[in-house]
């Protein structure tokens, strides 16, 4: 049942309003009492104990659509840590607003010159909107240029967090507009990365990315050959702790420039754990998601997948401080296999894998730059990702009838030569001096993954 509180409640109504709650609660007969507060402007210490008799007498009471002034109130005074209390909140729209970032949980306009608000897809988003409000301000603490939520808003069925980015530019835009400054983009996208993964975070403040990570393998090994499902798991599971920052979803539509100032924003996929799970999800952004659709980059960056292909090449060397070919294609190799598991296995989740019809629906149920690999089938029938005929030869390469391979085997897309196969891999050391133009001893040069093992098959498990 739900009943309405209007005006004030002080030491001069507040047993009257009591009386009336109970008396309507008697009548109805139900247990489950909503008390709105739309209409409330002011509650006094006398009203606070009305509310704590009603929810004495009715203990799943709520309070919804509060005002910030009286929210306050309950939030100082407790009230908010022993019942539900549930804020009112502004609207805002989006109509006409521009669009300048998007991720795997929601979508960033920005509504006016000073302002921007990220509206999340999920419509009962409010846990993880304090979820990112919460890791933003950890990362802000920490030393990591980013934007602070200062408001939660209604945005049509959905919510969003409002943050001040004062006629910032992202550097997708930059690179669309200007791609002669790409090299200036890649110094700053890579300084801004290393910043962010040499970050130590206290123990238990952030979840552990390699946790996801094992969940995408485990989601995707009965679509896989016994052997290459188990090596998968092995890899991941290889792969050692660590207590560094991840972003986890580091591209160029989520780095601002504001003024002078290079920040990030998009900050709820925010974690602990090893840099080749961040290149992961670089790989997948500038090359990976464009191996099935060649205009996915230019749609959700807004720059051509040449320009996105150059960009991941300069990043990687810059990151790594080396330009020799086998230390940069070993990284990439192991940086691709986590990114596939992620895409192969929202195909699975979107029925991507059971029929032509079930692929296009899943990329379409998709969020916009989110694409997926919906053109990959199952090897064996009855394997738990879609059964069915077998479409296609051993391990994960070649082209599924209607779809596409991981990878696409055309000219650009295989560029590697290696293939979407989960293969061996040697292993990777890079320790300070290993990295062309970097010298022993330097702090500030080669690249954080010199710290940190990048397993193969081969190591100890």
């Amino acid at each position: 049942m739900t009943i309405e509180l209007t005006g004030r409640i002080d030491s001069e109504n507040a047993a009257r309003i009591e009386q009336n709650i109970m008396a309507q609660l008697a009548s109805s007969g139900e247990s489950a009492v909503v008390l709105d507060a739309a209409g409330l402007e002011y509650i006094s210490s006398a009203g606070l104990r009305t509310i704590l008799h009603v929810r004495k007498a009715y203990p799943e009471l709520r309070i919804v659509n509060v005002s910030s002034g009286v929210y306050d109130i309950l939030e100082m005074t407790g009230f908010t840590t022993m019942m539900p209390v549930e804020k009112a909140y502004r609207t805002v729209s989006i109509e006409g607003c521009e669009e300048i970032g998007r991720g795997a949980n929601g979508i960033i306009y920005r509504i006016d010159r000073d302002t921007v608000v990220k509206v999340y897809q999920d419509m009962n988003a409010l846990s993880e909107i304090q979820h990112e409000r919460e890791v933003a301000k950890l990362a802000l603490i920490l030393g990591i240029p980013t934007a602070i939520s200062y408001d939660v808003v209604k945005v049509g069925d959905s919510y969003g967090s409002v943050f001040e980015l004062l006629n910032a530019r992202s550097f997708s835009k930059i690179l669309a507009a200007e791609p002669e400054k790409l090299d200036w983009c890649v110094g700053e996208y890579v300084s801004l990365l290393k910043k962010i993964h040499s970050t130590l975070v206290p123990e238990g403040k952030l979840p552990d990315i390699r946790d996801t990570a094992l969940e995408w393998a485990q989601g995707i090994t009965d679509c896989l050959p016994d052997a290459a499902g188990k090596k998968l798991l092995a890899l991941v599971k290889a792969v050692p702790y660590n207590d560094h920052m991840i972003h986890g979803d580091y591209h160029t539509k989520n780095v601002e420039l504001q003024g002078d100032e290079v920040l990030i924003i998009d900050m709820d996929t925010l974690s602990v754990g090893h840099p080749v799970f961040e290149l992961a999800s670089m790989y997948n952004a500038f090359i990976g998601y464009s191996e099935m659709d060649r205009d996915c980059v230019k749609r959700f960056q807004g720059y051509d997948l040449e320009t996105a292909r150059t960009f991941w090449d300069k990043s990687l060397k810059a990151y790594l401080g080396t330009d020799n070919p086998g230390k940069l294609r070993e990284v990439e190799d192991k940086a691709r296999i986590v990114g596939y598991s992620r895409m192969i296995r929202r195909a699975i989740r979107h029925g991507g894998l059971e029929t032509d019809t079930g692929s296009v629906e899943g990329a379409a149920a998709r969020p916009a730059g989110d694409h997926g690999h919906p053109g990959l089938r199952s090897r064996r029938a009855g394997a738990g990702c879609g059964g069915g005929k077998p479409r296609r030869g051993p391990g994960l390469r070649g082209r599924a009838s209607g779809g596409c391979g991981l990878p696409c085997q055309d000219a650009d897309a295989d560029r590697s030569g290696g293939g979407g196969d989960i293969r061996q891999h040697r292993q990777l050391r890079l320790r300070p001096g290993e990295g062309e133009g970097h010298r022993p001893g330097e702090d500030g040069g080669g690249s954080p993954l010199r710290h940190h093992h990048l397993p193969g098959p081969g190591d100890p498990l």
